[in-house]
């Protein structure tokens, strides 16, 4: 029987994202469950941050500016995610299949580790400059609520943030 590794990621996966999946799977047998966010809505003032800490003011500004999608924009993106992050995956040699998780991320990925005895979860982001300093990210809020690993990776690359 083969493990399965939660993955929580907000885009979809890359190639960068896959070889990391890769590596973290080894030799071993292991299905992942990519859950992609149905939500996917940016926290406009913490991305505004973001972008000001990287000195990036044009990028700053032009996110206050955008509004937000509408639920059925965020679904679609959401499933054209998915979907995406799927065939990379398998491109890749990995087992995966996934769900578009509704409501709170962090909730989706706790229960979903839950359901399937889950003995690693991976969280898969872009920087968040103050959610990651202040530990309020997705990958911290799920270490506090569950008793395995945590990995956070940012994605497409093979920084791991601070979880």
């Amino acid at each position: 029987m083969s493990e399965t590794i939660v993955v929580l990621t907000e885009e979809s996966l890359n190639d960068g994202d896959a070889k990391n999946l890769l590596t973290l799977v080894g030799e071993e047998q292991a299905t992942l469950l990519v859950l992609i966010p149905d939500d996917r809505h940016k926290n406009v003032m913490s991305e505004f941050f973001h972008h000001l800490s990287l000195l990036e003011f044009a990028d700053a500004f032009r996110e206050l500016s955008q509004g937000q999608p509408s639920a059925q924009e965020s679904r679609g993106s959401a499933e054209a995610a998915l979907e995406a992050s799927l065939r990379v995956a398998e491109a890749h040699g990995l087992t995966a299949h996934g769900v578009i998780a509704t409501g709170n991320a962090v909730e989706a990925m706790v229960d979903a580790v839950t359901e399937h005895g889950a003995r690693q979860a991976v969280v898969i982001t872009r920087p968040h400059a103050v959610a990651d300093t202040l530990h309020t990210d997705w990958a911290n809020q799920a270490q506090d609520r569950l008793g395995v690993p945590v990995l956070h990776l940012y994605s497409g690359s093979g920084f791991i943030g601070g979880s």
